[in-house]
């Protein structure tokens, strides 16, 4: 799905004080210091300078306009002389977009046989910053700081993160999720607290009746559905009784229908994630699966047995994911002890996106042993090794809280000439076993979404921004360690709850 282009302000802080010539300079030299950032910018933002700011109406202005504004995801802001931090009060307190203190100069080195006071009157960031950055943190404002020279490629990739985790935060902002049935009964961990995650992501989780679906379904043609087979018999390897003449082709057909129906009421209402569930499928012939796989690879969310929660950080992951790189839907699903080192096989019943694939997919048809319904079409494939991450988010009640765990996706210890679903195979850190009691030490759910590119430095600023809990699992975790982090975060959110 195509995103708008969406802006980072870049706002420089200074006073009337300096007078007309040391502000002609500040302007250029923060200019110049947005081109130096943007040339390392991976993410689809444009950082965007605006006209130094002087004063408490300026600056009130100017983050009442970020706020406002809907192509604006966020901001930076960089203290290149003195700007007294009461001036920025007013407008900190309106301020509703994500923020990156950066903490630069405009010369890399300074120039010790010349350098005098007109010097030091210009370049004052290195106690300019710390003025501000103290009512940063008497005001409780979250904030990423990145510190360092802005062609650093430590300080580009740190404001690529940012910028990345503004563009999921966008997501969050506008996301809506749409529920064909209710969640799988008796499960509790698909299940939560929709008002409180509007409240904390701004999301929206609505229900639709599964019949919307299928009704749907039998309103698309059957020229319409041969057209979308066509383009699957182009794109993947079909299995020769899916093909057209084949003695199955007509599943195929259906399946074509089912995700035509899929996109024309998503894009009507729209959704950007959608949940299934196979306790609930109406009058639907199939458990959609190709047509689930096949959306997913264009960007949507999604999660099975009504998990909206993990479909909208499908959808919210998938927004930071870098073009060619991949991220989906998952589910722990079985383990390999051992011989060798332990590993996780990784799948759902069909629905894993192919954006994870390291090979063309195959669309094949299989029965599927649940829900009661027609064998359904799916691709099946194997996720590429790559370095990783999986992770969830979970309402414990009081919060939500992010649980990631970094793993390595790996090739099958051996073939899967029996498996009839999408996969992927990975050894998790610090190992199988810690990682394991890790994740349930923290409440993690068993639905997952793994990616093989956005980073965890981003999804560390997500986190921030959205002020939730993020507990990582990774190679440094111990169990010991572990368990206080958790006895720890508990209590401070306690108190923060109750000093609400």
């Amino acid at each position: 799905m195509a995103m708008a282009t969406k802006e980072i302000w870049f706002l420089t802080g200074s006073q009337n004080l300096y007078g007309e010539e040391t502000l002609r300079q500040v302007a250029e030299q923060s200019q110049k210091v947005v081109e130096q950032i943007s040339s390392g910018l991976a993410a689809p933002v444009a950082i965007v300078w605006k006209p130094v700011v002087k004063t408490t109406d300026e600056i009130k202005s100017m983050l009442v306009a970020a706020t406002a504004s809907d192509s604006c995801v966020g901001v930076i802001t960089w203290m290149h002389t003195f700007s007294p931090a009461k001036m920025w009060i007013n407008g900190l307190e309106a301020l509703k977009k994500p923020m990156l203190h950066l903490h630069t100069q405009a010369g890399q080195s300074l120039p010790w046989a010349t350098i005098d006071m007109d010097f030091m009157n210009l370049n004052q960031a290195a106690h300019g910053d710390r003025e501000y950055a103290h009512i940063l943190s008497r005001m409780d404002v979250a904030r990423k700081v990145v510190v360092g020279f802005p062609t650093d490629p430590r300080v580009q990739r740190e404001v690529d993160s940012f910028a990345w985790a503004t563009i999921g935060w966008d997501k969050s902002q506008h996301l809506k999720v749409a529920r064909f049935g209710d969640n799988m009964r008796f499960v509790a961990v698909t299940d939560g607290d929709k008002v409180a995650a509007q409240i904390t992501f701004g999301m929206s989780i609505e229900q639709l009746s599964v019949n919307t679906l299928a009704d749907a379904v039998l309103a698309v043609s059957d020229s319409d559905a041969d057209d979308l087979c066509e383009i699957y018999e182009a794109e993947y390897q079909v299995a020769p009784e899916l093909c057209s003449g084949g003695d199955r082709y007509e599943s195929l057909q259906y399946g074509a229908k089912i995700e035509i129906a899929l996109r024309s009421i998503l894009e009507a209402g729209g959704y950007s994630a959608f949940t299934s569930n196979f306790e609930d499928l109406g009058t639907l012939r199939q458990l959609p699966g190709l047509a689930v796989q096949r959306l997913m690879a264009d960007g949507y969310g999604f999660a099975g047995e009504g998990d909206w929660k993990t479909a909208a950080m499908v959808a919210i992951v998938k927004a930071m994911t870098p073009s060619g790189g991949g991220t989906s839907f998952m589910e722990d699903y079985t383990y390999h002890f051992g011989p060798g080192t332990p590993k996780v096989l990784g799948a759902h019943m069909l629905e894993v996106c192919p954006s994870i694939s390291g090979e063309k997919p195959s669309i094949e048809i299989h029965p599927l042993g649940i829900g009661g319904k027609e064998d359904p079409v799916r691709m099946v494939f194997t996720g590429k090794p790559s370095q990783g991450r999986v992770l969830c988010l979970t309402d414990m009640g009081s919060r939500f809280r992010i649980i990631s765990n970094e793993i390595q996706i790996v090739e099958p210890t051996e073939d899967l000439p029996n498996l009839p679903v999408a996969r992927a195979v990975w050894e998790p850190e610090p190992s199988l076993p810690i990682s394991a009691e890790a994740w349930m030490l923290a409440g993690g759910s068993h639905h997952t979404v793994l990616t093989n590119s956005v980073s965890q430095e981003t999804l560390e600023d997500f986190a921030r921004i959205a002020s939730v809990e993020l507990v990582e699992i990774n190679s440094t975790t111990t169990s010991k360690g572990l368990r206080k982090e958790l006895q720890w975060s508990s209590a401070y959110h306690r108190l923060v709850n109750r000093s609400v």
